[in-house]
């Protein structure tokens, strides 16, 4: 009986390799429908690993053999290149690999997530469509700048304000750019009021909402995104592993007897990322310890390398929160409810 399967997907097929302990192997291809599945769960059983190259569907197949297996493991394709550098690139090859290292316990795992967390960061289109909405404005800034009319950002907070430039007096042309330009910043911003108001909604259900809403800065928003980036705070040992996961450490480089210290990594999760740091500005603002590391910080490093070590310290506060069950009655005190 086959104890392990490596499983090549594709868009419209698999390649799986089925492996026993005395190393015999035997490949086989099952389509990507129903009937393809079906056969493939056939053979399955409780006491087998399979191990799945993280892609665009294999959350889906994770899903549907999670409960008929012993364990299921999600390769991270960027460590794993015995596949990407293979000389042999054929899909019963790479099925025939990865089965081997599944074996050895070799495979590098990516962290899953489930397919309620899969959902809601499906909604990060809206991080795409805030980008393309600040593109726009930048570029009404450089169309009335053209024309010797200087713009502030508060010219673009309101229906009334984005009226007002359309006034403005400028050549024909500009002025239809601008109205073109303007319509777009508009409906930009009903879809992400939108889409703002389903990951809220969404978010309410969400393990640790209330502890990450009871510190100052976080709201519904943004601790949802927070929640949904991180995951099950359990997979980390510590806040400094959170903290690397975010890329909000710096990169050493060790030559000799020097230790270079350079700029955080910005691996991991880019939304995280911002969103922390979005957070952190506010927070600064209203406690007076993060303020006042912020503060002496810049004084000694300059505000950018300040405000990325003071995101860092409120990424350690999330995770000390989450981990410990925390909800703030006065976080500007520390005062626990």
């Amino acid at each position: 009986m086959e104890k392990w399967a490596g499983v090549d997907l594709h868009k419209w097929s698999m390649s799986v390799c089925w492996l026993d302990e005395s190393g015999k192997k035997q490949v086989a291809v099952y389509q990507l429908d129903v009937g393809g599945i079906k056969k493939f769960k056939k053979r399955l059983h409780l006491g087998m690993e399979v191990a799945i190259e993280a892609t665009g569907n294999s959350g889906y197949i994770s899903d549907q053999i999670r409960n008929r297996v012993k364990a299921v493991r999600m390769i991270n394709p960027r460590q794993f290149k015995v596949i990407s550098d293979s000389v042999k690139k054929t899909d019963k090859n790479d099925a025939e690999t990865i089965a081997e290292y599944l074996s050895k316990g070799l495979i590098p795992e990516i962290r899953q997530m489930s397919k309620e967390q899969r959902e809601l960061r499906s909604l990060n289109t809206r991080d795409k469509l805030v980008k393309l909405r600040s593109a726009l404005k930048n570029k009404i800034h450089g169309i009335m700048n053209e024309h010797g009319v200087i713009t502030e950002r508060e010219m673009f907070s309101s229906d009334a304000s984005l009226e007002k430039i359309k006034e403005a007096k400028i050549g024909g042309t500009a002025q239809f750019e601008l109205g073109v330009i303007i319509e777009q910043i508009r409906s930009l911003s009903k879809t992400i009021k939108e889409i703002d108001e389903k990951i809220k909604e969404q978010g309410k259900n969400l393990p640790g909402q209330k502890n990450l809403t009871s510190i100052t800065g976080i709201g519904e928003l943004s601790s949802t995104i927070i929640l949904n980036g991180i995951g099950d705070i359990k997979d980390f040992d510590d806040s400094k592993r959170l903290c690397a996961y975010a890329g909000m450490v710096p990169r050493v480089n060790n030559s000799s007897e020097t230790v270079h210290h350079g700029h955080i990594t910005k691996r991991g999760n880019k939304i995280l990322r911002t969103t922390i740091v979005q957070t952190t500005l506010i927070a600064i603002k209203y406690n007076s310890y993060l303020k006042n590391f912020y503060l002496r910080l810049k004084q000694k490093k300059g505000s950018g390398k300040a405000i990325i070590a003071t995101s860092r310290k409120m990424l350690e506060i999330i995770y000390n929160t989450l981990k410990n069950n925390w909800v703030f009655k006065d976080f500007n005190n520390f005062e626990l409810a």
